[in-house]
């Protein structure tokens, strides 16, 4: 039997070995830790007098060949990465135009609105984040936040057409305050 002392010795080889089989670093590290994994788990299958760096190595070589055949029998040939890309529609016309509106509407709120509502719904600050960092209390954050989309509401919806009232939307949690539903 070997100690683990002696297996981490033999890092720097089997590293180089991964490296040499994957041709990707990420994927060498990922078989470095499975064939040492691996080793510590069949320790007592390891004989006296042989060559720790020949044994481990022959794991890692069979760790790497079952991985193979499994990527060639379950995963696509090809990077769909460079197919996305390509493929992917950007915005409609219609969502370009509704998004020019609203960040036309949204210069016409006060500025407490108009900065609670980018913190919240557009960097997606929590409540207590916020009002930490406007240094107001938590309760001015939610009125100050219904009260911008409602403003907003108001402003997008056409004079002779009137929406009812928002419905509750889900409050995100906010530390040591329990998740409730917002007006």
């Amino acid at each position: 039997m070997f100690t683990q002392k002696e297996l981490v010795s033999e890092i720097p080889n089997l590293r180089k070995f991964a490296l040499r089989l994957t041709k990707n670093a990420s994927d060498s590290e990922d078989l470095l830790q499975a064939t040492m994994l691996r080793a510590l788990e069949k320790k007592e299958s390891f004989q006296d007098n042989t060559n720790l760096f020949s044994w481990s190595s022959k794991i890692m070589f069979n760790l790497f060949v079952s991985q193979y055949r499994h990527k060639k029998k379950f995963e696509s040939q090809h990077d769909p990465e460079l197919y996305l890309e390509h493929v992917s529609a950007g915005p409609t016309q219609e969502s370009i135009v509704d998004l020019s509106m609203v960040t036309e509407k949204m210069k016409m709120l006060s500025k407490e609105h108009y900065e609670i509502l980018v913190l919240v719904c557009i960097q997606g600050m929590l409540y207590d984040e916020v009002a930490k960092t406007l240094q107001i209390p938590i309760g001015t954050v939610r009125s100050r936040l219904s009260r911008a989309r409602q403003q907003l509401m108001d402003m997008m919806t056409p004079k002779n057409k009137k929406l009812p009232p928002m419905a509750p939307t889900f409050t995100p949690p906010v530390k040591g305050i329990p998740y409730r539903l917002a007006a």
